[in-house]
């Protein structure tokens, strides 16, 4: 039976993937570290919630498979799929349901994040938008959220494994190169996600990034002037 090669992941869902790898593993290492790393935890935490932001807005205005109407699954495509009649490119439902979930849980870490502190020198970007009390509660669970990216994680690289060993499914391969083959008849390439929709995608993080930095609020006062000395 022939084969044809599909065009399924384009390359800003590709980057971004293996941006949020790479982003990802940073910010664990400099929270578990802490000290002097904290202040590139909260810098790396920002980075990762732009990345986030663009994959929300690529959702909607990328190439087909990276939008989240084509792969957000409903009852139906579920049971398909446990049905083993399961044949089109992108997510299958079990994994749209990882990445949503994975998606939710980080956005949830960064924000937290954000407003969150360590009672000594850090204090997140948006720490003044909430009391202390308010603050202190994100940064509980802030901290207690590690453990699920931690689990979510860890299930989504063990199902990964799962479909290159027993499926024989290797679904790393096309998130680096972006293409992978089908028999006859196969599914349609992925369209659309070109240069415009490139870019409003950037502006969105952009912007993301902006407010996630204290963008909106207002700047400190400036200290009172020192009187001068009587003598």
């Amino acid at each position: 039976m022939s084969k044809q090669v599909v065009r399924v992941w384009d390359l800003p869902t590709r980057v971004f993937h293996w941006a949020l790898v790479v982003l990802t593993a940073g910010v664990f290492t400099t929270g578990l570290i802490g000290g002097n790393l904290i202040v590139w935890h909260g810098r790396v935490g920002v980075a990762i919630g732009g990345l986030l932001a663009f994959r929300l807005a690529w959702g909607v205005v990328g190439s087909t498979y990276a939008r989240f109407a084509q792969f957000v699954p409903g009852p139906g495509r579920i049971a398909t799929y446990l049905r083993g009649q399961w044949k089109a490119p992108g997510h299958n439902p079990l994994g749209a349901l990882s990445v949503l979930g994975l998606l939710g849980i980080m956005i949830f870490q960064v924000v937290s994040g954000l407003m969150a502190n360590d009672d000594i020198a850090f204090e997140g970007p948006l720490y003044a938008m909430v009391s202390k009390s308010t603050s202190d509660w994100m940064s509980s669970l802030h901290r207690q959220n590690i453990w699920i990216v931690g689990g979510l994680i860890t299930l989504h690289v063990l199902a990964i494994l799962y479909y290159a060993r027993v499926k024989k499914n290797n679904l790393v391969k096309p998130m680096i190169t972006g293409v992978k083959e089908f028999s006859e008849p196969a599914p349609q390439s992925a369209q659309g996600g070109g240069l415009v929709s490139f870019v409003v995608a950037v502006a969105f993080a952009a912007a993301t990034v902006w407010v996630a930095t204290g963008g909106l609020l207002s700047p400190p006062p400036p200290p009172p002037a020192q009187a001068a000395p009587a003598w």
